[in-house]
């Protein structure tokens, strides 16, 4: 039913459009006072009116309907189910509930919660009607209401840009919002852990072995928390990865701007940028079915033992991944420059070379820098080609000829399973993700500092 909704609102407002556009043309053709804004504006008036508060009416039913219906089935039931039951209770008996009414049922239920679920059902259409009728009320009302205001003289042009500028601010403060929830969700949650482990020892143990015993009947270790060989393998992986992305996207990126011909640019530069779109999990395949054993095998042939899944053989592969977004961003910041700097240089005697090293690569520095700390992200938050190629296990060493681990794959395998947020195994999912936030913030106030630095130089 909310596809229909979702439909519905574009057709009123197609509809809006339409009307609104007609009578602003009828003022034209009318031939009486000077018209204000054009008939398009007229339309684009009419329809902002009648799709964004339909559309933020959808929102707000959506996110209301279930907690509604839900708090009504369980109001309903006999009070000898629900007296003195406790929340993890109702929430078994919701979910056998739902289960009913989905026709999922590995069970004879008892007659209440077939009632229940009858109910939870018959409340759920009556919802969806509800949507739809007050949904197409309010959007008829909007319409003519919207279309009685027009006039030669009226304003439609400024107050459709109103309605846009009203739209980026909201839009604008729901993600600084959303950064804010996430931000408050991660420290939350990681001063929780910290509660419970010593932030010394997450942050300075060299021992990371989070697997402790969640029931009384599990048979687990008493769990270690020490950070440094998780970091270390993302630090070790993400320097690989750049090790590789750097140089060979730069240099290709100065090849397509410097040296290439049109032909040959139009063919090199979609390829490249084709790996962007490339899943990661087939990255993650060529990983550990080419690139782990032809390094496996290359060590054996010179004698040097490696590990099945190595920290070399994942960075590499991720290299090749980010290497798309270093060459297209550096690509972009060479050809921004201007061609006169180009030929001043050369003008002056300097060598293609030179000109390339002494007046582009300073002039784009800003733009390079940000493909370079857009690389780095992608390196430090993969996951996919770390699980299949690098491995598990995390052991603190710097030999990129050994297994290690990352952060992100860490908070993933911790989060798998039980997701109750009370014990210090699932928590510290949440102190590494808020310490590799701070890392990551570290990193773009370096960026934005070298930026603005060259940028006020060249510009």
């Amino acid at each position: 039913m909310i596809g229909y909704a979702f439909l519905l609102i574009i057709a009123v407002t197609l509809v809006g459009f339409w009307m609104g556009r007609a009578k602003g043309a009828s003022f034209i053709t009318a031939g009486g006072p000077k018209v204000h804004s054009l008939p398009g504006y007229h339309g684009a008036y009419v329809a902002a009116w009648v799709g964004v508060p339909a559309f933020i009416l959808v929102l707000i039913w959506v996110s209301l309907q279930s907690q509604v219906v839900e708090s009504m089935v369980l109001g309903g039931l006999p009070e000898s189910m629900t007296a003195g039951a406790s929340t993890a209770q109702m929430s078994l008996y919701l979910s056998e509930i739902k289960n009913v009414a989905s026709g999922r049922m590995f069970s004879e239920p008892s007659p209440e919660i077939v009632e229940a679920a009858a109910t939870l059902t018959r409340l759920d259409v009556i919802a969806d009607w509800a949507l739809v009728v007050v949904l197409l009320a309010l959007m008829v009302a909007a319409l003519t209401f919207t279309r009685n205001q027009l006039s030669a003289r009226f304003r439609s042009r400024n107050n459709f840009e109103r309605v846009v500028s009203g739209l980026m601010i909201f839009c604008s403060t729901l993600a600084i919002l959303t950064t804010a929830g996430i931000v408050a969700s991660l420290v939350y949650e990681a001063a929780a852990f910290f509660r419970l482990v010593p932030i010394t020892e997450f942050l300075f143990g060299l021992k990371w072995e989070p697997q402790i015993a969640l029931r009384p009947d599990q048979i687990a270790g008493a769990g270690a928390f020490g950070a440094v060989p998780v970091f270390a393998g993302t630090l070790l992986i993400s320097l690989i990865a750049m090790a590789v992305a750097t140089p060979i996207g730069l240099f290709t990126a100065i090849y397509l701007v410097e040296y290439a011909g049109d032909g040959v640019r139009a063919v090199v530069k979609p390829i490249m940028e084709i790996l962007a779109g490339v899943p990661t999990v087939v990255f993650g395949f060529f990983a550990i079915l080419v690139v782990a054993p032809a390094v496996r095998e290359a060590g054996g042939l010179v004698g040097i033992p490696i590990s099945p899944n190595s920290a070399f053989a994942a960075g590499a592969v991720m290299g090749i991944m980010i290497l798309p977004f270093i060459s297209s961003l550096s690509d972009d910041a060479l050809k921004a420059v201007p061609r006169s700097m180009r030929d001043g240089s050369l003008a002056l005697g300097a060598t293609p070379g030179e000109t390339i090293t002494k007046v582009l690569l300073p002039a784009a520095l800003p733009g390079i820098v940000g493909g370079i700390l857009l690389g780095v992200s992608r390196a430090i938050g993969e996951t996919m080609i770390v699980v299949m190629a690098a491995g598990l296990i995390a052991s603190l060493t710097f030999n990129p000829l050994d297994s290690v681990t990352t952060v992100t794959v860490q908070i993933v395998t911790l989060l798998i399973g039980d997701t109750e947020f009370d014990s210090p195994k699932t928590l510290a999912a949440f102190a590494l993700g808020l310490v590799l936030f701070l890392i990551t913030l570290v990193l773009n106030i370096v960026a934005l500092r070298i930026v603005r630095k060259y940028r006020e130089q060249y510009e």
